[in-house]
This record gives C-alpha cells, structure tokens and sequence, in this order.
C-alpha cells in the first residue's frame, strides 16, 4: 500500500500515523500539511503545503498511490456555517479533486463524526456541513470511499488532541472512558482502533461505505497492538 496522510500531526493523524508504520503492508506514507509531522521513519515523506487549497504547484507528487486517509478537521465551536464549510468541505474538495486526477483507482477513506446528516438539513449546522462533504465525496467516483463516523474516541500510545477544548475533556474526563468502553462499548473507540480500521478498510474493503463507531471497532479485528511506538 501506497497512502497519502493528510492531518497526521492531529489526535487521529497520529493513530493513523503509528498504524501505518507498524504494519508492513503500508509501503511508502505522504504526509501532507502545512508543516512538518516531524515523524521521522524510512516510510515517511512530508509534503509541506502553504496553501491547503492550490495544489497545483505539487500535482506530480500526488501520483502513484492507492489510499488516501483524510483526517484533518476543526471543531466548529464560535465558526460561522460559511467559515467552517470553507475549511471543512471546500478545502476536502480541493484535495479530493486533485488526488483523484492524480490517481484513478484511490480509496479515499474520510474521518467524518458520529451524528452527521447525510440529508444536509439537518438543524445542526456542522452535521450538515460534514453531511454535505461525505455525500460528495462518495460521488466522486474513486475506487472506493469510505466515511468514519467516531464518537467518543480514546487516545492511545500517549498521542493528545491538539484542540485545547478536547485536551480539557480528556484530562478532567478521561478516567471515565473506560467505564464508558466497558457499558456502553459501541460508542466509543480508540485512536488505534481507528487507525487499524481505516488501514483495513483500504485493504480489504468494507461492506457499507459509511462505518458508525461499532463498525469501526468491528474493523479493527480483535486485537490492538500492544507495542508502543516511537515516532
């Protein structure tokens, strides 16, 4: 597998990031941003983009891969409806459009959240936001498209969100996640069960292309990594 990481310095990058560098079967990984991951393994290439919606400049190192992770996102918390469907859908669309052009058969796999409108008129407005965006995205006609709906998510491997409100719930929260895996297991997942799922999802395919948080955990297999790695 040849894959292309967009967010890999977010909570979710980063779980995705330390799947793909454990598992043999991902042979090369583009990390794209706007600086560095500041991983530093043989698999990993960084593409630094000032501008996350002109890739024009850069279109002849999109080619050549099969997967696409797709995990930056933003909380929409203070955002106007047009502010976050500028740095949610517009700018999904313009790095969609040019892997697409670059690679005809991707597998486009895309983190989206639990709760999203797939209908668009939802009341919530970053439901309808992130509803809008998987819908085209599923339209796009890659070879395949698969849209991740987490809920709560816990992080693993010492990675933290860099969003200072989920750092917050974490650290006043966190003790509870457990309790919540344990009653309420299909409603919560973890950065490396996420990972491992997206990575199979490229791999093997899945029977619905939009996975809620019991499909993820299903996934993801049995078994978690127990190794912690290094980055």
């Amino acid at each position: 597998m040849k894959a292309i990481l967009f967010g890999g310095t977010g909570m979710i990058g980063q779980g995705v990031l330390m799947e793909c560098l454990a598992d043999p079967e991902v042979e090369t990984l583009l990390i794209v941003g706007r600086g560095p991951s500041g991983a530093k393994h043989p698999k990993v290439t960084d593409l630094v983009l000032a501008d996350m919606f002109d890739y024009s400049s850069v279109a002849g190192a999109l080619g050549g891969f099969d997967t696409c992770f797709f995990c930056l996102g933003v909380s929409s918390a203070g955002m106007s409806e047009a502010d976050y469907t500028r740095v949610t859908y517009d700018l999904t669309m313009a790095a969609a459009r040019a892997l697409l052009k670059a690679n005809p058969g991707l597998t486009f796999c895309f983190i989206s959240g639990a709760s999203t409108d797939s209908t668009e008129k939802g009341r919530a407005m970053w439901a309808r936001v992130k509803g809008r965006t998987e819908n085209a995205l599923l339209g796009m006609g890659f070879k395949a498209a698969y849209m991740f709906r987490p809920g709560l998510i816990q992080p693993m491997k010492g990675i933290r969100s860099r969003t200072p409100s989920y750092r917050a719930f974490y650290a006043a929260l966190g003790w509870l996640l457990p309790v919540v895996k344990a009653v309420l297991p299909s409603t919560i997942t973890t950065t490396e069960r996420l990972g491992l799922a997206m990575i199979n999802a490229a791999k093997k395919g899945y029977s619905t292309p939009i996975l809620e948080t019991r499909d993820i955990n299903l996934l993801a297999g049995p078994q978690e990594r127990k190794i912690p790695l290094q980055l």
